[in-house]
């Protein structure tokens, strides 16, 4: 799903790819939130993108970061309300296709 910055923008990273997909997981069932991208940056870092309204998008990073630290390392987790559209070009690289 491309993203071009109309909505919140929230995210979280996690150490390897078993806590970020229960953070995903969590966060999609937390709030009406849209999965954007997800990025594998190296060093076993992966990031999660989600996107919509801004009381969703915090309440669903708030959820995706508290499941992550259950059952591995969360490294970082963010909410920013409107972002710039360039940073849609930056974490659309990944992008969601339903």
């Amino acid at each position: 799903m491309r993203y071009r910055g109309e909505e919140a923008l929230g995210l979280v990273e996690t150490i390897g790819l078993v806590p970020a997909l229960k953070a995903a997981d969590e966060m999609l069932k937390a709030a009406n939130v849209e999965l954007i991208s997800y990025e594998n940056i190296g060093s076993t870092l992966v990031t999660v993108m989600i996107k919509g309204d801004i009381a969703a998008v915090e309440a669903s990073v708030a959820a995706g970061a508290k499941a992550a630290e259950t059952i591995g390392k969360l490294t970082a987790h963010n909410v920013m309300p409107r972002p710039i559209s360039y940073v849609g070009d930056i974490v659309s690289v990944h992008d969601i296709d339903r």
